[in-house]
């Protein structure tokens, strides 16, 4: 059960959207590091999930791609059910999905259904980079919030505009994103940064490609799975639109290199079931070499813990120094 504040906003939100129903629990779930997730349950309803955030704009951009990726799309994403703003909160209610967490599950499948799995990643990121294409560069938000931080009048339909603001030069906006990405990496890193950079100041990368949607989180942590299928992808917070490449290289490292120790024949898989949708995407090393990177550290500039169990400290420091390390051979050969 939750208790104190946030088991109270939960049940004013559910008390302003679903003002008949009993609750009869509210059970706090930990995903994502800038808002508050609880599974609410009545007495003579389907149970949802209320999700809240002092940070209004953000969670209206993330619920909006998520209302878009559900209706453009054959990603089995929740469907929102209500949104708004209570006492400065902005909050969104969602279906609350079947299935557990494949991050749990992942690592312990037979290979044939890690397989699987990586297909239908591969399958799910090629049909949001068909549906979702920008004018630049950089973060996406809903067109009429203008990066201000406050909510408009609230849709849940999925048919508000997204755009992204940033940069229409992608080799700036690139090399920015790189170079933020390796200031945050710890000193333990120095070695590894250090070699990046170089390999980034002589980098071949494309002039001017399309922008598609780059999900920050598709991943395994963010996805449920029963009988050996995805039942809902979730988190759509923090989207950006970038070259299709970068957000694939983002997928090989996560999907596919974070739970096994070799990582290549799930790659293999994950470009097979992107190809059954759309032709795989032009992925420079200098892109695997920033998506690793940036997937070293989370937004709060701690060290993430990849497989599971999860690897923690030095166990976690030496699994994404190996990765990078590997790549940095391949940019000598």
């Amino acid at each position: 059960m939750a208790d104190g504040a946030d088991a109270t906003t939960e049940r004013e939100i559910v008390a302003q959207t679903f003002p008949e129903r009993a609750v009869t629990s509210v059970r706090t779930v930990q995903r994502g590091n800038h808002k508050q997730t609880a599974v609410v349950e009545f007495a003579e309803a389907a149970s949802v999930v209320v999700q809240w955030s002092t940070r209004p704009a953000a969670l209206r951009t993330e619920f909006t791609l998520a209302a878009a990726v559900r209706e453009r799309t054959s990603l089995p994403v929740p469907a929102v059910l209500a949104a708004g703003e209570l006492d400065g909160v902005g909050y969104v209610v969602c279906e609350h999905a079947e299935g557990v967490d494949l991050h749990e599950e992942f690592a312990g499948l037979a290979p044939e259904h890690q397989h699987g799995l990586a297909r239908r990643f591969g399958r799910c990121l090629a049909e949001l980079h068909e549906a979702f294409r920008f004018e630049g560069y950089g973060r996406v938000h809903v067109a009429d919030d203008e990066g201000t931080g406050t909510v408009a009048t609230v849709d849940v339909s999925g048919d508000q505009p997204l755009r992204a603001v940033g940069s229409t030069d992608w080799e700036a906006w690139f090399s920015t994103y790189a170079r933020e990405g390796l200031a945050a990496l710890p000193a333990v890193f120095d070695e590894e940064r250090a070699a990046i950079k170089e390999v980034l100041a002589t980098a071949d990368l494309p002039t001017v490609p399309t922008p598609r949607l780059y999900p920050w989180d598709l991943r395994p942590g963010n996805a449920l799975v029963a009988d050996g299928e995805l039942t809902a992808v979730l988190d759509w917070g923090d989207p950006l639109a970038a070259d299709a490449g970068l957000s694939l290289a983002k997928a090989e490292y996560v999907v596919c290199d974070w739970y096994v120790e070799d990582g290549a024949a799930l790659r293999a898989a994950l470009h097979e079931g992107y190809e059954s949708i759309r032709p795989v995407p032009t992925v420079p090393l200098a892109y695997r070499l920033v998506a690793v990177a940036r997937s070293a550290v989370d937004s709060r500039g701690v060290v993430t813990r990849p497989g599971f169990p999860e690897r923690e400290g030095d166990a976690a420091v030496a699994f994404h120094k190996a990765r990078l390390g590997e790549l940095l051979a391949e940019c000598s050969e």
